[in-house]
């Protein structure tokens, strides 16, 4: 996973730094000038999600290097919703989950199965014949979206009648094509910059159309 966005290295890392003790966050704050940008955006979010504090007289983390969630303000109301689950299927045998589990691995996308929130298929402890949810971070849910495109499952068992809703597919605004790509998520600019909410950037590959948006499509 060499070649992973910003957003979704920054993901992958913090669930990293997440199964790491107190102790161990603060022995890496201590130097972090070998730190990639992404990894020491990573290590100041979850060291202040914690509520803990680094000597003064240690090095201080470089600021912010890509459009994601300041951690100074990682115990803000926006920064909990940006590390809020969100589902975006069920799977209903092992084979799909592993398929699954593969497509957001090759993208860098932390996800989380069933009620334990198994961080891998193997851990999962639920049964897969009476459907196992998966939710990923809400500010993954775009690359999630990006990954799961070719996401075929062979075992899908949702009860007619009661199947979940399709997305509608994101259309550009200019030419009406679905050849469109989420491009990253940028500040609102129209908004408080104390408090300013993520909007998302799209491209469009028809005409080469540039917009932004909160993300969520409507129907026409």
């Amino acid at each position: 996973m060499n070649n992973l966005g910003p957003a979704a290295e920054f993901l992958r890392i913090s669930e990293h730094y997440r199964q790491m003790s107190d102790g161990e966050l603060l022995d890496l704050a201590q130097d972090p000038s070998e730190l990639t940008d992404v990894a020491q955006q990573a290590l100041a979010s979850e060291i202040s999600h914690r509520g803990l504090t680094i000597p003064s007289a240690k090095p201080a983390l470089r600021p912010n290097a890509v459009p994601l969630p300041d951690p100074a303000d990682s115990n803000s109301p926006e920064y909990d919703d940006d590390r809020q689950l969100v589902e975006t299927c069920t799977v209903w045998s092992q084979r799909d989950a592993l398929q699954l589990q593969t497509l957001l691995d090759n993208a860098g996308i932390p996800f989380f199965m069933g009620p334990e929130n198994a961080t891998g298929v193997d851990a999962v402890t639920s049964n897969f014949a009476d459907g196992v949810s998966v939710r990923v971070m809400q500010v993954g849910v775009p690359w999630a979206r990006q990954a799961m495109q070719t996401y075929e499952p062979l075992d899908d068992q949702t009860p007619k009648g009661q199947a979940e809703p399709e997305d509608l597919p994101v259309q550009c605004p200019k030419c009406r094509s679905t050849e469109v790509v989420f491009d990253e998520l940028v500040p609102d600019e129209s908004a408080p910059a104390a408090n300013a909410p993520q909007k998302f950037k799209w491209i469009c590959e028809s005409c080469a159309h540039e917009w932004e948006d909160d993300g969520i499509v409507k129907e026409a």
